[in-house]
């Protein structure tokens, strides 16, 4: 069974975790979005959290949202940012759920992808 993909080579299950990520970022007026996918296919959605007693990065709020939810591994994580890298932090949080080999993909405010780094 082939895929299809976009311009970018993404097929449409990175596309859809970049759009749940850039989605929650706009609707939550944060400055990051992401979006992770698990081993099973499931997706956990989050932003930036910003509290005067904790702070996280919305790809580490993700990834803490799929511990939580009993994710064993992750398949992919999505940020959309206006960074221009995924950081140490960030790649570091994917690396521990899902291996040195899990692709990070950072996207532009409009969706667009700027980088796809492996977490390790």
């Amino acid at each position: 069974m082939s895929e299809n993909t976009a311009s970018d080579g993404l097929g449409p299950e990175d596309r859809k975790i970049i759009t749940l990520a850039r989605s929650a970022r706009a609707r939550n007026g944060v400055p990051e979005g992401a979006a992770v996918r698990d081993e099973t296919g499931r997706t956990y959605v989050a932003g930036t959290v910003s509290l005067e007693s904790l702070k996280l990065s919305a790809l580490q709020t993700a990834v803490a949202m799929a511990v939580a939810s009993g994710a064993q591994s992750l398949e992919a994580a999505a940020v959309v940012s206006e960074a221009g890298a995924a950081s140490e932090q960030d790649r570091a949080a994917v690396r521990d759920l899902g291996g040195p080999e899990t692709p990070v993909l950072l996207a532009g405010p409009d969706g667009t992808l700027r980088a796809s780094v492996a977490a390790g």
